[in-house]
């Protein structure tokens, strides 16, 4: 088959992005070696993998910081996510780097998360025996789960960049850098948004010293970061600069000492940590309920590891309604 549109495509990243830029011709390739795609370099195919995977798919009915939340107007894991591929794009295209690339990283990089947001995260690490991390859970889906246990088989950067978004050592990609950091201010400016929204927060009370610097909305705070990341980046350093670092820390700490445990935002969590564990317990007992697939992972790794796989799967009303058909009696109707 003739591969010249990949190749021309090729030719035009060499061409057009920064010398430190990650290129497609120059992965490091993928764990099982395939034939090249004819179209789409390697990072456009991880991508379309992404998009069409099943665990993509859940994430729309996933919790972002609202447990089950009334009102069209919330995000939710997947609007998280579209909202990270967004920005790290901007800056991306930008700096001369990677879209792919950034755009497969950022659609992968939530793809392990729980139902019920962190609350389900907590409780799940609380369970298990060798604990429990999202970002790990995510590299696992592209891994061993999707694709009934055969998984994606994503280049060795998209998986990097998974692996690294949210602590610890840095991506080895500026791309992977990018998500790292459009990741944050993702979250924290629409958890913003949705706070006010929900009446739990009132935006006039944001530290000044940090609206002073970003500004007063959303969008402004937004663009303040990513003009400060163009402004200080250097090569595949990718950073904001100290000012702007420092407001958005603070914004950061500000929520999490105000809205991530507010009793509105969070009453419901305890509620979860009780499904989760029964949950947990009963896959523990019985197997046998579970899908094929997780009872294969049960006999080659444990049925510890099925367990937290199968439940961190789960989109919240997945989660409830299995609570609700082992746990809550049926009502009897006499024929």
């Amino acid at each position: 088959m003739d591969h010249s549109v990949r190749l021309r495509t090729e030719a035009v990243e060499r061409e057009t992005l920064a010398p430190w830029a990650s290129f497609s011709d120059a992965s490091r390739g993928r764990a099982r070696s395939e034939p090249a795609d004819p179209i789409r370099p390697v990072f456009q195919r991880d991508r379309d993998r992404i998009i069409h995977c099943k665990a993509f798919r859940r994430l729309k009915q996933k919790t972002q910081v609202f447990l089950s939340p009334e009102g069209d107007l919330y995000r939710t894991r997947l609007t998280h996510t579209l909202e990270v591929a967004q920005i790290a794009r901007t800056i991306a295209r930008a700096l001369r780097l990677n879209e792919d690339l950034t755009e497969a990283v950022a659609l992968a990089h939530d793809l392990g998360h729980t139902p019920f947001g962190h609350a389900g995260e907590r409780a799940l690490d609380a369970l298990c025996p060798g604990g429990f991390r999202h970002y790990q859970q995510s590299l696992r889906v592209v891994d061993r789960l999707e694709k009934d246990g055969a998984g994606l088989n994503l280049t060795w950067e998209v998986r990097n960049g998974i692996i690294t978004h949210t602590k610890g050592t840095w991506a080895a990609t500026p791309e992977g850098r990018i998500v790292r950091l459009a990741d944050q201010i993702a979250y924290v400016n629409h958890d913003i948004e949705d706070a006010v929204r929900a009446g739990v927060l009132d935006a006039a009370v944001l530290p000044r010293e940090a609206t002073d610097v970003l500004g007063q909305t959303k969008s402004q705070r937004i663009t303040a970061m990513i003009a400060s990341i163009l402004a200080h980046s250097s090569g595949p350093d990718i950073h904001a600069g100290p000012e702007e670092e420092g407001a958005f820390r603070l914004l950061r700490d500000f929520m999490y000492a105000t809205v991530y445990v507010d009793k509105t935002a969070k009453r419901e969590e305890a509620k979860v940590a009780r499904v989760i564990e029964a949950l947990y317990e009963h896959y523990l007992a019985h197997p046998v309920q579970m899908s094929p697939l997780y009872l294969r992972i049960a006999a080659a790794e444990g049925t510890d590891r099925a367990a937290a796989d199968y439940i961190s799967g789960m989109s919240d009303e997945y989660a409830i309604r299995a609570f609700e058909e082992l746990f809550v009696p049926r009502r009897w109707h006499v024929l």
